[in-house]
């Protein structure tokens, strides 16, 4: 084992930071044993320096993180600090200065991978990001290099915690949206601003990452289709409970059948409870991936919070370590299909309407034919009434989605159509 240690800096110090700088002082001599050289914390990064940071040597803190990266003895940058700027400043420039880099940045690697990649590149270093989907499940390193000698053709996933954990107690307990989301809130699992994560944005940079290595193309985060679950109502569980379902928000990315495109989305759907992703609990993630050769794996565990990400984290900082000691990089982008992502519009699969509707004779032939002259086709329908109102619930076969708008379109001129009270897709099946 050499001696000279290598030199990491810190960029950000917060939850996973903390845990980070924790992991590296506790565990030195076993991370040294395994890369094969010490490594030691030469610099860690913050905008807050008087505040408390049990563990964090005070010596090494400081609020000039690009001097920092600037370091000509900096051997890795590892970030944690989030957004697109000043990160991806600070990446790229620790990269001109001959550092390589390890990130759990999504939101920047969904927006920018392609730049980072070749920045990476162009200096000889390498860029990891295990941390930046699902937290400490191995995925990003399996879909890179493991199955890199197969072919992928579906991904499909629960990334998000806070999502998953409100969507199970709405369906163990019968509680509306919000009633969850303030469990969630209260237990630390929802942040003070929901948004990124009930709107879907986290979910759709996790889901834009993974298209990107599964299908070796270059897909951003704005070539996903994204929808929240804040819409999704207790009337909706009950109903895919009766269809032997559950409601979860999916992340999935699909090779197309031609294997001339690929798509990318992010929406709740109803998925079968026979589904392995079905009995995904509380804040856990689970990612079900379609190989041709491999089959179908699972990888499950916890997608987020200090220690599992950190856990990521120092897994690539052991890898990159490992690379710098033999002087070499590893697994850089892989984009060579050039695949184009097909817009939402052209994505088939099933779906679950519930339409409030006028209870008297003739509405569901009118309702059948406007399916019939939009082209999907009806697989069950189910509808209860009272009082001069009724609420028809219609489960269809596989259509494409372009479809199925235009058939709700038109379902919402009819005079009997009351109002659609909801639209969910039915996947895993």
């Amino acid at each position: 084992m050499r001696t000279r240690p290598l030199k990491v800096a810190l960029l950000g110090c917060g939850v996973v930071g903390s845990e980070v700088t924790r992991i590296m002082t506790t565990h030195a001599d076993d991370l040294a044993a395994r890369i094969g050289a010490p490594v030691e914390l030469a610099g860690i990064a913050v905008r807050r320096p008087d505040k408390v940071r049990d563990g964090v040597p005070a010596e090494l803190v400081t609020t000039d993180a690009t001097a920092l990266v600037k370091r000509g003895d900096i051997d890795v940058v590892i970030e944690v600090i989030g957004g697109i700027e000043p990160a991806r400043t600070l990446i790229t420039t620790a990269f001109e200065h001959g550092a390589s880099v390890v990130s759990a940045n999504k939101a920047l690697v969904a927006a920018d991978g392609a730049a980072l990649h070749a920045a990476a590149e162009a200096n000889g270093a390498d860029l990891y990001y295990e941390a930046a989907v699902a937290g400490a499940i191995p995925l990003v390193r399996p879909l890179r290099e493991s199955l890199a000698g197969d072919k992928v053709n579906r991904v499909l996933g629960i990334v998000n915690g806070t999502t998953n954990f409100i969507l199970d107690k709405m369906d163990a307990t019968g509680a509306g949206y919000s009633e969850a989301l303030d469990e969630a809130t209260a237990l630390g699992y929802a942040e003070a601003d929901p948004t990124a994560d009930v709107e879907g944005f986290d979910a759709a940079a996790k889901a834009a990452i993974l298209a990107g290595i599964a299908f070796h193309t270059r897909v951003t985060i704005d070539d996903v289709h994204r929808e929240g679950l804040t819409e999704v109502t207790a009337s909706d569980i009950a109903s895919a409970r009766r269809m032997g379902c559950t409601v979860k928000l999916l992340a999935i990315c699909e090779r197309a059948a031609d294997g001339a495109s690929v798509t990318a989305r992010v929406h709740p759907a109803m998925i079968p409870l026979t589904h392995p992703l079905a009995s995904v609990r509380e804040a856990y993630n689970a990612v079900f991936v379609e190989a041709e050769a491999a089959g179908q794996l699972m990888f499950y565990g916890p997608g987020a919070g200090g220690a599992p990400t950190a856990s990521a984290v120092l897994g690539d900082l052991v890898a990159v370590c490992r690379n710098k000691l033999a002087g070499a990089t590893g697994p850089g982008e892989s984009a060579y299909t050039r695949l184009p992502v097909s817009p939402m519009g052209e994505v088939v699969t099933r779906y679950h309407i519930s339409l409030d509707v006028a209870d008297k004779p003739g509405v569901l032939a009118q309702v059948a034919t406007v399916f019939a002259e939009h082209g999907v086709s009806i697989d069950t329908v189910r509808q209860t009434g009272k009082d001069g109102e009724a609420s028809l619930v219609v489960v269809t076969h596989r259509a494409a989605d372009a479809a199925l708008s235009s058939t709700v379109g038109a379902l919402r001129e009819l005079d009997t159509v009351r109002g659609v009270a909801s639209i969910m897709r039915v996947e895993g099946e």
